[in-house]
């Protein structure tokens, strides 16, 4: 009787999540939808053209089979979970071992039907596990004795075991001979913590899918009139938030997180070792920075997606404080400079002699920061040159960003700056199709510096391009000190 015994796989990422809420079905099956087709198109984009006996993943899948491209099909092991066997092939649980081996001889090499039991609480999900060379991802949408539905996924490959764990005893449960079979191609794909690149190509296409699935809704509903609307028997649901990309946005942060903080740890645990090549510790740097850089952007994103959920009556629980912007500047100023010398880049910071006490929050102030300055090179051409300028402004400190291209025509004018290509994803994100970056939109890192206290100003200036310049209000001793009234 394992339906006591082994735990459905809402109940592994729920044990494993820091929160899993419950919404209407409506709205968890659009979430799951709008997943299952970022899944797809990701596989698509990672896998490489499939050739003859060649399998380069797995899916396991309930209650149907869930990808149809060609490609997917002729790359992928399917192998189907259904709590109603609807096929003449399905494997019926607890038949004798020779009928079951007999039965799997007729099944399509790429293609296997499993039975669950009719008690068992898996019946009640829909999902889907991918296991592939490059990532590995699980998926679920749940329906709960309250009518209510939750949607959850994720890429944290100890999170997709403990999920395979709990089919593969299922399946033990009911074949033996198919378990063994299908455990050996799951240990073809070893758990590994996908790389932010992948993270970053789904967080695309997973935030594309929703806003065209939110344009298609609105139009649908634009076109029916009050009559219409009443008299139809399965009406379109409206969105009850106006942001309905921000909780997907925030499980994504998480999810990418994750991984990325264990391979930082695991990272500085064996840059202590003192028996390493001088070109390994190198490289082991280097994947630290890349995985802090990339937690520092999450962290960026999910704090974004928090303060959107917060409504105007409620200020945002950030705390400020006095703070001395000198000490916050020698940590980053040398994370700058790398961020541009790595996009051939230079930059010079221009300090007063003596940097006034500010009011923020030291931690945030450091993030949004090197987050805008980050953004800020990625979108500059080689070449350029970027001048940062610290500077008192009444009762505030101004901190300004304005890259000097230094191209020239024949006549010695300064050739006017284009600015660069930006898309909107979903109501917080931003892509750059020159160089692939998604990052936090103008409103939403404006809504980040508000909350710290200070205020971004953008403007597009010929010849100059677009000039940031950021306002940090003084703490009240410096004030008297420059002689400000309050």
């Amino acid at each position: 009787m394992y339906k006591w015994i082994l735990p459905s796989l809402s109940e592994i990422l729920a044990q494993n999540q820091s929160s899993v809420t419950e919404c209407s079905p409506a709205k968890a099956e659009r979430q799951w939808r709008v997943s299952l087709v970022a899944t797809e198109h990701l596989l698509l984009n990672t896998l490489a053209d499939p050739s003859v006996d060649t399998t380069q993943g797995l899916v396991l899948a309930a209650p149907a089979p869930l990808f149809s491209q060609p490609k997917l099909t002729q790359s992928l092991q399917t192998v189907t979970f259904t709590a109603k066997p609807f096929n003449p092939l399905a494997l019926m649980p607890f038949q004798m071992p020779d009928t079951i081996a007999s039965v799997n001889e007729e099944i399509a090499p790429h293609e296997s039907v499993l039975s669950l039991l009719p008690a068992d609480p898996l019946g009640a999900e829909q999902f889907c596990l991918v296991f592939t060379e490059k990532f590995s991802l699980v998926l679920v949408l749940a329906t709960h004795k309250n009518g209510k539905k939750t949607f959850s996924f994720s890429f944290e490959p100890e999170v997709v075991q403990q999920a395979w764990r709990s089919l593969g005893a299922r399946v033990m449960l009911a074949n033996p001979e198919f378990f063994a079979r299908l455990d050996t191609l799951v240990q073809e794909y070893p758990p590994v913590a996908p790389d932010c690149r992948v993270m970053i190509q789904f967080s695309q296409l997973l935030l594309q899918e929703l806003t065209e699935a939110e344009e298609t809704k609105d139009s649908l509903i634009g076109t029916g009139d009050k009559e219409d609307k009443e008299n139809n028997p399965c009406p379109i649901p409206e969105a009850k938030s106006p942001n309905p990309d921000v909780e997907l946005l925030q499980a994504f942060a998480h999810e990418v997180r994750t991984p990325l903080t264990t391979i930082r740890t695991m990272t500085r645990l064996l840059l202590k070792r003192r028996d390493l090549d001088a070109s390994v510790i190198n490289r082991l740097k280097i994947i630290d920075h890349e995985c802090t850089e990339q937690i520092d952007r999450m962290e960026l994103l999910f704090k974004a997606a928090e303060l959107e959920t917060t409504t105007s009556a409620k200020s945002p629980k950030t705390q400020l404080t006095p703070m001395s912007l000198d000490q916050v500047l020698q940590q980053s100023i040398p994370r700058w400079e790398q961020a541009a010398h790595r996009r051939s880049l230079t930059l010079n910071v221009v300090l007063p002699q003596q940097l006034p006490t500010v009011v923020s929050n030291p931690m945030m102030l450091d993030q949004v920061l090197t987050g805008l300055i980050e953004n800020f090179t990625r979108s500059l051409p080689a070449g350029s040159h970027i001048q940062v300028q610290v500077i008192p402004a009444g009762d505030q400190l101004k901190l300004q960003l304005s890259p000097q291209f230094g191209c020239k025509n024949s006549s010695k004018t300064a050739i006017p700056a284009t600015p660069p290509i930006r898309k909107a994803l979903g109501q917080l994100l931003m892509f750059q199709p020159e160089t692939g970056t998604i990052s936090l939109n103008i409103a939403a890192t404006k809504h980040l510096f508000q909350a710290i206290g200070g205020k971004l100003i953008v403007r597009q200036r010929p010849h100059y391009g677009e000039v940031l310049t950021i306002f940090l209000p003084l703490e009240v001793s410096n004030k008297h000190k420059l002689g400000i009234e309050t």
